[in-house]
């Protein structure tokens, strides 16, 4: 097993990428709630977390409030998990899109690069491929998680992340169309 400071970094979305939170409940059994929120654990989660962490080094960034990610981190990582960052709405960028006439959150990785990390070793899941707009050679996007129970994308996603985990350079691999190769 690898030194965890040899490990690459392994970027974990919350919101319709690990869970699924709404305010009004889904008609199956919510997995927790967190303050007004009913939250789903998309399926396979406990695993897949269990797994990837054996391979990567483990941060959270999501755009909802740091209070709100705070309480989901607690509640899908154990108390003795450690996590380089959780980092919130705070750490992200916001940006007007001028033809939809609204604001979005990015999430910049330079970021990551001023807190130490290699941007050659560092891998982002997330739903939302405009959030990442900025660094899309890092990036791999799933499917967003609505609490379909059925759902199998982390099942998937987890033997093709194990794929680049000793990857020198991840920005150099091609990631569109990772179902395929996974």
């Amino acid at each position: 097993m690898l030194d965890s400071a040899d490990k690459s970094l392994l970027i974990l979305d919350l919101d319709e990428t690990l869970i699924h939170a709404v305010d009004a409940p889904l008609e199956i059994q919510h997995d927790f709630k967190a303050g007004p929120y009913f939250v789903y654990k998309r399926p396979h989660l406990d695993q897949f977390i269990a797994l990837v962490s054996s391979h990567f080094q483990l941060a959270v960034w999501s755009s909802s409030t740091p209070d709100y990610v705070a309480v989901i981190v607690d509640r899908l990582f154990s108390q003795d998990f450690e996590l380089q960052f959780q980092w919130g709405r705070d750490r992200c960028v916001q940006r007007y899109h001028p033809e939809w006439q609204s604001s979005y959150w990015v999430k910049d990785l330079k970021k990551v690069k001023r807190a130490g990390y290699d941007l050659d070793r560092v891998l982002i899941v997330d739903d939302t491929p405009r959030k990442l707009e900025r660094n899309y050679g890092n990036a791999v996007y799933v499917r967003s998680f609505e609490g379909d129970q059925s759902d199998n994308e982390l099942q998937q996603l987890a033997p093709y992340l194990m794929s680049l985990a000793d990857c020198p350079n991840v920005r150099t691999i091609e990631k569109r169309g990772w179902r395929s190769r996974a």
